[in-house]
């Protein structure tokens, strides 16, 4: 556990100031430019993870191949990987980017954004897509870093960007009246400066990363290795996220009130639960490495620590969320908007009381993930997301529920793939059935080696 934590805390810290990018332009925009304002930033932050989901799945899927590649201590293969996975989610990131701007006017009725919120929204979008790149190169060599088990120089990126973005902000939204255009600039560039520096120091300090600029390590077969356990990865965020931006268009429906409550409610909650997806993700990243090395006896010893901290870092969290609920709305919206205030306190009280749900989910996602079974957490989000959207527009069409039936749906599609997932792996017992897979592929190999030994 010592060592998983020493791994974990700097990714936590990571992308907990990479939860202040947007976090930053709301509580600025929701503070000085109003509430249509804030719900024209809220929303977009929702279109902008689905969009970057897809990006970081795809990054989260070749981190793990790298992992149990070191794991090994394949030098070549984490060569051959890295240089594969670049070109293959540089190239969909372009493609995805493209397509981003493309689409730009049929956001707004995907999203059901009322008029009087659309033409901020297009002009925070319009500038923040331009983003999309960044933050590619971010988590590409984010992943790539924490695979070979070194998560502090994400870390200071992230610090001196997460600064600069703040820094950026202040001035282009309160200095010189940029407005949400403002906002959505300070974050493209705090985004680049974390990317690019990123980009450089990884590729100065690893030979293996250094590597993807040579043609000779780009193997098809890695190439068909990474798309098939990244494309899996990126469809498990990206079903997730999709689920939450359909989610997203059900809030719109019921005007700016209630969307300006649920994009600050959804940066407390963001923010709440990021550290237990972080540490989700660092086990998994663990949990691949000693899955290469063959270390059965370390994997279920950290599982058993990783549960109980999970636990225990679940109802702390719920507590405060709960109790503390009306103050930490107030961080980003103004006291006079009391209905505003009232509504995201509400969501934040149902939700927050059940982030032990959402925790043991990040470590289901992760453990499968890193034992190479990634079409697990594909089955896992799809009924966590499809039983949250499905109850969502169920119950919310009720008189009698409305808008809570939203914020009710989130915990009761958490608590099902918690059950699904765990009594799959108590049932299926996959570490036990991989385990004497690879005892039987040892063997076969050893026979063969032997018959040739022998002339056979």
């Amino acid at each position: 556990m010592r060592s998983m934590l020493r791994f974990a805390v700097p990714v936590i810290l990571g992308n907990l100031l990479q939860q202040c990018y947007n976090i930053a332009d709301t509580l600025i925009v929701g503070k000085y430019l109003g509430g249509n304002a804030l719900a024209a930033v809220g929303s977009s932050f929702a279109l902008m993870t689905f969009l970057t989901s897809v990006l970081i799945g795809l990054c989260m899927g070749s981190g793990a191949v790298c992992s149990i590649l070191y794991g090994r201590k394949d030098e070549e293969g984490l060569r051959e990987s890295a240089g594969a996975s670049f070109a293959l989610i540089a190239a969909l990131t372009l493609f995805l980017n493209g397509i981003a701007f493309a689409c730009l006017d049929a956001v707004g009725i995907f999203l059901m954004a009322p008029d009087e919120v659309w033409g901020l929204m297009r002009s925070y979008l319009s500038i923040v897509f331009w983003g999309i790149t960044a933050s590619f190169l971010y988590n590409y060599f984010a992943a790539l870093l924490r695979a070979v088990g070194n998560s502090m120089a994400p870390l200071a990126f992230l610090a001196l960007s997460a600064v600069c973005n703040i820094a950026l902000d202040l001035w282009f939204v309160l200095g010189l009246d940029f407005g949400v255009a403002g906002a959505a600039g300070a974050t493209v560039i705090a985004q680049y400066a974390s990317g690019i520096g990123l980009l450089f120091y990884a590729m100065l300090r690893y030979p293996q990363i250094f590597s993807i600029q040579s043609l000779r390590v780009l193997r098809i077969s890695r190439m068909k290795e990474i798309a098939g356990f990244s494309i899996l990865t990126c469809l498990q965020q990206s079903v997730m996220n999709l689920g939450i931006l359909m989610v997203q268009g059900l809030v719109n429906s019921f005007g700016p009130v209630v969307m300006a409550a649920f994009a600050a409610a959804v940066k407390i909650d963001a923010f709440a639960y990021m550290p237990a997806q972080d540490f989700g993700n660092a086990f998994s990243t663990f949990i691949a490495q000693n899955y290469g090395a063959g270390e059965e006896a370390r994997i279920r010893r950290g599982l058993k620590g990783s549960v109980i901290l999970a636990l225990a870092f679940g109802i702390a969290v719920s507590v405060l969320v709960c109790v503390f609920a009306r103050p930490l709305m107030l961080l980003f919206v103004d006291a006079k908007e009391t209905r505003i205030i009232q509504e995201g306190v509400q969501y934040l009280r149902i939700e927050g009381a059940f982030y032990c749900g959402i925790g043991f989910l990040f470590l289901l996602y992760g453990l499968y993930r890193a034992i190479a079974m990634p079409g697990m957490s594909v089955v896992l989000t799809v009924i966590s997301l499809g039983v949250r959207v499905a109850l969502a527009y169920a119950l919310s069409a009720l008189p009698s529920m409305g808008v809570i039936g939203i914020w009710w749906s989130v915990p009761i599609g958490w608590l099902l793939a918690d059950l699904v997932g765990v009594g799959y792996f108590l049932l299926k017992k996959p570490l036990r059935h991989r385990r004497l897979a690879a005892a039987d592929l040892q063997n076969e190999t050893e026979k063969k080696e032997h018959r040739k030994k022998n002339g056979i």
